[in-house]
């Protein structure tokens, strides 16, 4: 599958994601952006962040201050992909699972809080 192909798949998911969501989350989480990359570059990765990461939130959680990143979410469709074992069915869920996971981050929620929401 082509980047572009799973480009189109990822958007669709993030929509579908959206629109299943209850009503009073929708309108913070359609305000927050989702930027599509096939993997990680070295600056996102940093010292703190293994190459295999599916996806990464930045920025200050909804609520607080801005900080001099705005918020967003940030996916990584050449992980999600290998993960997936290229594997149409598992790259959607996955796509959907980690978005749902760093919007979780976006909302404030740490870790255990995914754990729990079984977004881990």
């Amino acid at each position: 599958m082509t980047y572009s192909q799973l480009e189109a798949l990822a958007d669709q998911t993030i929509l579908d994601t959206l629109e299943a969501l209850p009503a009073e989350l929708r309108p913070h989480a359609a305000g927050i952006p989702v930027h599509l990359h096939e993997f990680p570059t070295p600056a996102i990765l940093g010292t703190e962040f293994e190459p295999d990461i599916l996806g990464l939130f930045v920025g200050p959680p909804h609520g607080e201050a801005m900080d001099d990143v705005p918020a967003q979410i940030l996916l990584f469709l050449g992980n999600i992909w290998d993960y997936a074992e290229r594997q149409r069915p598992v790259f959607i869920d996955e796509v959907h699972v980690t978005f749902l996971h760093e919007l979780g981050h976006y909302f404030g929620w740490d870790e255990d809080d995914l754990t729990a929401r079984e977004l881990d």
